[in-house]
């Protein structure tokens, strides 16, 4: 069964990419102008962070350098909160981009999950074989 290829990078990108063009049609207002630069900022973050993670040394590298993905996606939903309460766009353009970061903080969280539990099983295995060779 040929299964469709999942790459979070590129899902990460198009969301920058949404994120980038939603921005452009807030107010040209003070604060239209902070909450675009704010969002632009926050929402490209996650996806050049994630060149890093792919690059990381170590397990505790990789689940630092995810978890700077995951405050960056968080900020950015706090952003896109504060645009639907300050109704700087429109409710239906709005709606699905905050499902796509819901479900991106959820894999990136249940990525370090994992990695930290894979990390906590590691030292178990370590330990017991410590165990047996004594």
């Amino acid at each position: 069964m040929a299964g469709r290829r999942y790459d979070l990078e590129d899902r990460l990108i198009k969301f920058g990419a949404t994120v980038c063009r939603l921005s452009d049609r807030l107010p040209t207002t003070t604060l239209g102008k902070q909450v675009t630069l704010q969002l632009i900022r926050s929402a490209t973050s996650p996806f050049a962070n994630y060149g890093e993670v792919q690059g990381a040394e170590s397990r505790r590298d990789f689940i630092h350098k995810l978890g700077i993905c995951l405050k960056e996606l968080r900020e950015t939903r706090a952003w896109l909160k504060f645009m639907g309460e300050m109704k700087l766009c429109f409710e239906d353009q709005l709606e699905p981009v905050m499902r796509e970061c819901e479900e991106l903080l959820a894999i990136l969280a249940t990525g370090i999950r994992t990695a930290r539990k894979n990390g906590r099983n590691r030292m178990k295995n370590v330990q017991c074989a410590m165990i047996i060779e004594y």
